[in-house]
C-alpha cells in the first residue's frame, strides 16, 4: 500500500508547538510512506489540491491528514481523495492539535507525541479496506414533537415544501407558553398578534396533521423509517362533529377550578378551551373535576350541545404513523429545585429552590410567567396588574431576576439567557399600566446580548424609570399586608430594604417536565440538566447523534422567541434536506457480525443502546433451519461498539475500526 502523509501547520495552532517540518521528515521514514508533505493550512482549497495532486502524480492508495479533530475536517479530506480516485475510507485523519499542541507546552514533547500519533494512523490505514456507503430508504413524512412557536415553525417550514407533517402537542391547543406572554421585547408587539395568524396556519395547512392533547409513547425504526406510536388522550368530545360554539362551557356549573393557562391565578370551567385564540377551538373535558365523569350526575353539557359532540365513554387511542425525520420541540419549565414539586394547581413547577422568598405562602410573591398573565389583556385580570391577594393595583412591585440561574447552590449553574430581557419588559410593561407606580430590579448583571436588546434595557432605565440594584435578596417576609424585601445594593455598598405590593420572580428556564423520558425513547442524548444534546455545538447544533432526530427551541438551551424561530427552521432544513433524496446515505463504519463465528448468545442485543441487532435464522439452500444468528440493521447501528467489547466469540467488529486496526496502532508504539 502506498501512503501519502500530509501534516497541517493549522495556521500556528499546531506550528507553534509542533515541529511540522521535523515531523514530516520522520513520518517519512516510516515503511509504506511513500510521500510525506506539511502545509500551512491543508483545509484549504489549495491544501486540497495539495493531496489530489500526490494522489494522481505518485499513486498514493491511502492517506493521511495530520491536522485538528475529524470531527472538523475528516469529510472535506475525504471528499478531495475520492475525486483524485482514493475510496473515501481509505483517508485517516490523525489529531495533531486538539490531541498534542494544544495541551504540551514543549515543543519537543508535543513534537515527539505528534509523530508517534501520526505513526499510529498509518499503520491503521494500512489494514483499511474499501467501504461503500450505506443505502436507507426514506419516508416522506416528518414528526414534530411539540407546538409551542418552534413547532408551529419547523412545522410549516416542511409542510410548505410540500411534505406531510405530523405535529403532536401535549395541551389541548398549540401555541405553548408563547400563547399566554403578553408582549414580546425588544419591540413589543402583541404575542398573541404575532403567534395567532401561525397556530391557524398549522390547523388548517392540508399538510400537515395535527394531534393535540397527544403524547408520544414509543418510538422504533431507524434514520428514514420509524414508527411513532402516539396516544391521544381521551378529550370527551368528538372533534369532527363539534363546531366550537362555546355552548357547552357556558353552561357548565363546575366554574372554579385554576386555570391551568393562567398558571392557577384564574379559573375556568370542568368542560373549556384553554384560551379565546385556541388551536383547535373545540374544547377538552377534565375529567377529574367533571361532575359526570366522577359522579355519574349532571351532563348538562351533553344536553346543550347541539351538535352531540360530548363522548363520556371517550377513551384513549393509540395511533402509529411512519415516518422519516423526528423534530423535538418540547419547550422548557420554569425552575424547581426538585422536578417532582410541581404545583398541584397548575401542575407547573415552582421554585422551591427559594423558600426564602415565600413563593407559594405569600400570595403576591409570583413567577414571571403568572405576571404575563396579570397584564396580558386575555388574562385573568384582563391586563390589570392586580394583586393575587386582594385585587388591588400594586403600588410599587420588585423584580427579582437569577432566582435558579447562576445559582450553584441551587443546582443550577447557568444562565437563562432571557430573564434580563424579559424583567426590563415587565417594568415598561407595568409603568405602562400604573404610570405612578415604582418598579425595582435586583440583579447580578445585566445580559443584553441581541440586536436591540441592550438599547431596550436602557429605555426601561432612563426612560421608563426602572430602579436597578446589582445584588442579591436574601429574605422576603410579609408585615401588615406589605411584602418586606431585603437585599443589597453592591454599587452603592449597603443594605436595602424595600416594602414591596408584589414581587415578581424571574425564575430559570429548565427543561420540560418528562424530557428525559422522550429523549430515551428518541435514543438521543440530554445534559445534566436534562436539556436535548446536539451532535456539534457549532457544525451540527440542531442535529443529534441518533441520526434522523433533530432539535430546536427551548429543549435544547434556554434561548428567546427569534433564536427558537430560527433553530427551528435550521432543524425543518435538515429534514427537507432528508426528504428531498430518493434514498439516504451512510457512512458504513458500523459493526458488522460474522455470522458463520456467532453463537447466537445474543450478549450484543441486550448491550445494543440502539436496538440495532436483530436475531434472525440461517437456512440452507433447501430451506432447512441452520443456527441462529445475531445481524445489524445498518440504518439504527450507529458504531458505538458495545457490542464489540460484549461478544465473546468476538464475531462482531466494527468496520473501519477493526480489532486488526487497533491493535496494529498500538503495536506501532513500540
Amino acid at each position: 500500500m502506498k501512503v501519502g502523509v500530509f501534516t497541517c501547520w493549522c495556521g500556528e495552532n499546531i506550528a507553534r508547538t509542533v515541529d511540522c517540518e521535523k515531523v514530516a521528515a520522520e513520518i517519512g521514514k516510516l515503511s509504506g510512506v511513500h510521500c510525506s508533505e506539511t502545509y500551512k493550512y491543508m483545509c484549504s482549497e489549495p491544501g486540497q489540491h495539495l493531496i489530489a495532486q500526490k494522489i494522481k502524480e505518485l499513486g498514493l492508495t491511502a492517506v493521511v491528514v495530520a491536522a485538528c479533530s475529524p470531527h472538523m475536517h475528516l469529510k472535506t479530506f475525504r471528499k478531495a481523495a475520492e475525486i483524485a480516485g482514493i475510496n473515501p475510507f481509505l483517508v485517516e485523519q490523525a489529531n495533531i492539535r486538539e490531541h498534542c499542541s494544544w495541551v504540551h507546552p514543549n515543543k519537543d514533547e508535543a513534537t515527539a507525541k505528534a509523530v508517534e500519533i501520526i505513526r499510529m494512523a498509518v499503520e491503521k490505514v494500512k489494514h483499511n479496506h474499501a467501504l461503500k456507503m450505506i443505502e436507507v430508504p426514506v419516508t416522506k413524512r416528518a414528526m414534530v414533537i411539540g407546538g409551542g412557536v418552534a413547532g408551529i415553525q419547523a412545522a410549516l417550514d416542511i409542510a410548505s415544501a410540500g411534505h406531510e407533517v405530523v405535529l403532536v402537542e401535549k395541551e389541548p391547543s398549540v401555541g405553548g407558553k408563547m400563547a399566554g406572554l403578553s408582549e414580546t421585547f425588544p419591540t413589543l408587539d402583541c404575542s398573541q398578534c404575532i403567534l395567532t395568524p401561525r397556530m391557524v396556519e398549522v390547523g388548517q395547512h392540508p399538510k400537515i396533521k395535527l394531534l393535540t392533547y397527544s403524547e408520544v409513547e414509543s418510538v422504533e425504526g431507524y434514520v428514514g423509517n420509524f414508527k411513532v406510536t402516539v396516544r391521544k388522550k381521551a378529550r370527551y368530545v368528538d372533534l369532527k362533529k363539534c363546531t366550537g360554539c362555546g355552548a357547552c362551557w357556558n353552561a357548565c356549573p363546575q366554574k372554579k377550578i385554576p386555570n391551568t393557562f393562567d398558571y392557577g391565578l384564574g379559573n375556568r370551567t370542568a368542560i373549556y378551551i384553554p384560551f379565546p385564540q385556541a388551536v383547535p377551538s373545540k374544547p377538552v373535558i377534565d375529567a377529574a373535576h367533571c361532575t359526570k365523569m366522577k359522579t355519574g350526575k349532571c351532563g348538562i353539557c351533553s344536553k346543550k350541545c347541539a351538535a352531540g359532540a360530548i363522548n363520556y365513554e371517550d377513551q384513549d387511542e393509540m395511533v402509529t404513523e411512519d415516518v422519516g425525520a423526528i423534530i423535538a420541540a418540547t419547550g422548557y419549565q420554569l425552575y424547581t429545585i426538585d422536578k417532582k414539586e410541581a404545583s398541584k394547581e397548575t401542575g407547573d413547577s415552582v421554585p422551591a429552590g427559594y423558600g426564602e422568598y415565600g413563593y407559594g405562602k405569600y400570595p403576591d410573591v409570583i413567577d414571571s410567567l403568572q405576571f404575563e398573565r396579570l397584564i396580558s389583556a386575555s388574562g385573568p385580570t384582563n391586563g390589570e396588574p392586580k394583586r393575587p391577594s386582594d385585587g388591588k393595583i400594586p403600588e410599587k412591585v420588585v423584580f427579582i431576576k437569577c432566582v435558579g440561574s447562576r445559582d450553584n447552590a441551587k443546582g443550577i449553574n447557568y444562565c437563562s439567557k432571557i430573564c434580563c430581557m424579559y424583567t426590563a419588559k415587565h417594568t415598561m410593561l407595568y409603568k405602562h399600566k400604573v404610570h405612578h407606580g415604582e418598579a425595582r430590579v435586583f440583579y447580578m448583571d445585566i445580559r443584553s446580548g441581541g440586536k436591540k436588546y441592550d438599547e431596550f434595557v436602557r429605555r426601561a432605565i432612563e426612560q421608563d424609570g426602572a430602579i436597578y440594584h446589582r445584588g442579591r435578596v436574601s429574605k422576603i417576609t410579609q408585615e401588615d399586608g406589605k411584602l418586606i424585601v431585603k437585599g443589597v445594593d453592591t454599587l452603592a455598598g449597603k443594605p436595602i430594604t424595600v416594602e414591596a405590593d408584589m414581587v415578581v420572580l424571574a425564575s430559570a428556564m429548565c427543561s420540560a417536565q418528562g424530557v428525559e423520558r422522550l429523549a430515551q425513547k428518541l435514543g438521543v442524548g440530554y445534559d445534566e440538566y436534562g436539556f436535548l444534546t446536539e451532535s456539534h455545538p457549532k457544525l451540527r447544533p440542531v442535529e443529534t447523534n441518533s441520526a434522523g432526530v433533530f432539535v430546536c427551541g427551548a429543549c435544547q438551551a434556554p434561548k428567546d422567541i427569534p433564536e427558537a424561530v430560527a433553530q427551528a427552521s435550521a432543524a425543518a432544513a435538515k429534514v427537507m434536506i432528508m426528504l428531498s433524496q430518493p434514498v439516504l446515505t451512510r457512512d458504513p463504519e458500523i459493526a458488522k457480525v460474522d455470522e458463520q463465528r456467532c453463537v447466537a448468545c445474543f450478549a450484543c442485543g441486550r448491550s445494543c443502546p440502539y436496538n440495532a441487532i436483530e436475531r434472525v435464522e440461517i437456512k440452507d439452500r433447501s430451506g432447512h433451519f441452520v443456527k441462529w444468528t445475531a445481524r445489524i440493521n445498518p440504518g439504527l447501528c450507529m458504531g458505538c461498539g458495545t457490542c464489540v467489547a460484549v461478544c465473546p466469540s468476538k464475531s462482531v467488529d466494527i468496520e473501519g475500526f477493526t480489532e486488526q486496526q487497533v491493535y496494529a496502532q498500538i503495536e506501532s508504539l513500540g
